[in-house]
């Protein structure tokens, strides 16, 4: 179906309302987790397991790096970069921002109720044993669907399900795409309330052989609700994970709750780079590392492939008390992914 002008983003097209933030301070916090064994996020009947163990991460802490919180000023002139959230003006381009070359989208069209494109998306379905986390991952269409305009639905329930408290979803390119280097990049709107954990990420396609965080990671949207003003952008590698990640928090006056935030990731030889919004809040190389000592190895050298998924509960967010609301959705507009 043609896409809504009003609900959906391109980049650098007509801009929305304008953004103010707050500051905070560094956490830590990972995708994956080092208690998950080593194996696949790669299919349907899994938990979740090897290296990106379901839902965003494990316990938030102190992390390391240089920076800070970031903090976005308002707008700025017509030179400037905080402009707020890019609106869409129609169907996803061939060209992308200034030197980058579209080389895979989902952009969920199709009808209410269907799922997301089985030759581009595969659902993890069971629990997950990590992160103390309380969803069972479903590909049920109360879970995971299309809302039949334009968006993709990923839906926590409170219900009892096979010996879980919750459901939700959870899917990934595994075997289906992955890409070394490029921009990475999600227009999507989060849940709200105590206990939701969403997350946009990518994971290294060698988590089957060298576990996590050998495989490496890297965090484009990462939020505990509880803190809805807060996107968790980070890497994990080999002696930096979990707690220990090279973390920034991006900080957002209202939350990411009440509209659509593009989420982003460019990525070259030696530099990874974080952006929400089109503001640039942190970017890493290998000399992050090379402060800390310890040998530490940059390990985004390889292709990664995506994952989206929305847990319940756990380390990160706490779990959902009497106050947090369902249903909740991590509704997601697109996922592109551009290359030089």
């Amino acid at each position: 179906m043609t896409k809504h002008p009003t609900n959906r983003a391109v980049r650098r097209t007509m801009w929305g309302a304008p953004l103010a933030l707050a500051a905070l301070a560094w956490l830590g916090v990972g995708c994956g987790s080092s208690a998950s064994a080593p194996g696949a996020d790669s299919g349907a009947g899994g938990a979740g397991s090897g290296g990106s163990t379901g839902g965003a991460g494990t316990s938030g802490g102190a992390g390391a790096g240089a920076g800070g919180a970031n903090v976005d000023a308002g707008p700025r002139d017509a030179g400037g970069g905080d402009r707020g959230a890019p609106v869409d003006t129609g169907a996803p381009p061939s060209d992308g921002p200034a030197g980058w070359r579209l080389t895979w989208s989902d952009e969920f069209d199709g009808p209410r109720g269907a799922p997301p494109d089985a030759t581009k998306w595969t659902p993890v379905v069971g629990v997950n044993n990590s992160n103390g986390e309380l969803e069972y991952y479903t590909s049920r269409p109360s879970n995971l669907a299309l809302d039949g305009s334009g968006n993709l639905l990923i839906t926590a329930l409170r219900e009892s399900y096979m010996g879980s408290g919750y459901t939700s979803a959870r899917i990934n390119t595994s075997g289906k795409f992955a890409q070394m280097y490029g921009r990475f990049e999600s227009r999507v709107k989060l849940p709200m309330g105590h206990g939701m954990w969403p997350a946009f990420w990518i994971l290294g396609n060698n988590d089957r052989q060298v576990g996590w965080p050998a495989c490496g990671e890297v965090d484009i949207m990462e939020n505990a609700a509880r803190n809805p003003n807060n996107n968790n952008g980070a890497l994990h590698g080999p002696g930096y994970s979990g707690a220990n990640g090279l973390a920034t928090q991006y900080i957002l006056a209202g939350g990411y709750s009440s509209d659509f935030h593009v989420f982003a990731a460019e990525w070259e030889a030696n530099v990874v780079r974080l952006y929400v919004d089109d503001n640039l809040y942190v970017t890493r190389t290998p000399a992050d590392l090379t402060a800390r000592g310890g040998g530490l190895r940059w390990v985004y050298d390889h292709p990664f492939y995506i994952i989206l998924n929305l847990a319940v509960g756990g380390s990160y967010p706490g779990n959902p008390d009497n106050a947090t609301p369902f249903p909740q959705s991590l509704t997601v507009d697109y996922v592109r992914v551009y290359s030089r």
